[in-house]
This record gives structure tokens, sequence and C-alpha cells, in this order.
């Protein structure tokens, strides 16, 4: 079973990741990290996508048990994939609010917007992509990581720009860059596979 954040924290995602992830043979169980104080029961793989975590940052960081929890799911191996917003609660801190630590990263918020289509390659094999896999995707965000990438990078981007971007860390795949699943159906099935 593959948990997927949703709720009003995490409102951008596609409604074909959770198509993909069911035709790849998972079943789809959405939960709410304001709401829920616990994943729900049987989670075998953990999706987070985009939204606005930065307003909802004293709500996410007082539901201990779930961030407790989801940095336990890390630690154990569990397939987890974040984009935007995910990789933002995923870290150490947000604006000083404490967030999952499931990265050793402090996030804040800026003034200054990042935006924009990017190509990009996986640098390391993860639970959601191998090493060299190209994809196209997007960034939209006013926020900094500190570090801004982890050892391995989920992937090197190649236009407009060049530069490392995300983390990919044991069983973790977290970046800034919205990918549409669909354009890349084999990201589901890879991550269906981890779980």
């Amino acid at each position: 079973m593959v948990a997927v954040a949703g709720g009003a924290a995490f409102t951008f995602s596609y409604a074909e990741h959770a198509e993909l992830l069911r035709a790849a043979g998972a079943e789809v169980v959405t939960f709410d990290p304001l709401r829920d104080e616990a994943l729900p029961e049987g989670t075998r793989g953990l999706v987070i996508g985009g939204g606005f975590p930065e307003v909802y940052a004293p709500e996410l960081s007082a539901n201990e048990p779930l961030r407790k929890e989801v940095a336990s799911l890390a630690a154990s191996g569990t397939p987890v994939a974040a984009e935007c917003a995910g990789l933002l609660y995923l870290a150490r801190e947000l604006d000083g609010a404490p967030m999952c630590g499931v990265l050793d990263a402090s996030a804040r918020m800026t003034e200054r917007l990042t935006l924009g289509y990017r190509q990009a390659v996986a640098v390391a094999d993860s639970a959601l992509a191998p090493a060299g896999l190209r994809v196209a995707g997007h960034e939209f965000h006013r926020t900094a990581l500190e570090p801004g990438t982890g050892t391995a990078p989920a992937w090197g981007l190649t236009a407009p720009t060049r530069r490392a971007e995300g983390f990919t860390q044991g069983s973790v795949h977290a970046s800034y860059l919205h990918v549409h699943w669909a354009a890349t159906p084999e990201l589901a099935h890879r991550f269906v596979r981890s779980c």
C-alpha cells in the first residue's frame, strides 16, 4: 500500500500519479499530515507531493507523532518519494519549525521565486528512478535549503542551467523538481516494485 500525502498542506499533485501507482499494482491511500497522527496501516511506500507547507508549518510541526513515524519509516528503508513541499516536510526544519528530520537540511522562506521548466537526469539509483533516467519537470518555490543538495543528489539539472538538485538518501528520493509521471511511467512502476 502506498500512502499519498493530501489535505490543505499538500494540494499540488497530479491525479495521474495515483492512477499510475494503481496501474503498477499498488493500493493507494491518501492521508492528511495536518490531521492524521499516523500513516495508514500497512504503508509500504510514501509519496509526498507539492503544496504549501510554509503556510501550515506550525500545524505540521505540532503533529509530532506523524513526523516521528515518517522519520522512522524512511529510516527503515521504506521507499519515500517527495517533491517540493514534500522535500521541505522531510527536512530538519522549515523557518525554525521542526519537520520530520529525515534529511539533514534546513529550509527557509525567501523573497526569490524559483520558477521554470527543467530537464534533468537521475544522478544515482533510487526507489523512484534509475541512474541515467532523463525527465522533464518544473520548479516553483520561494524557499532555500541548506545544504541545497545531498551527498548523492536526486537529479542533475541539464537545462536551462546545469546544477545538482535534491537528495537520494537510502530509500528516499526528495527534490524540488515536480515531474509528471505520465511522461515517464517507469517512475511509478519502479517505485511500486521498490515497495
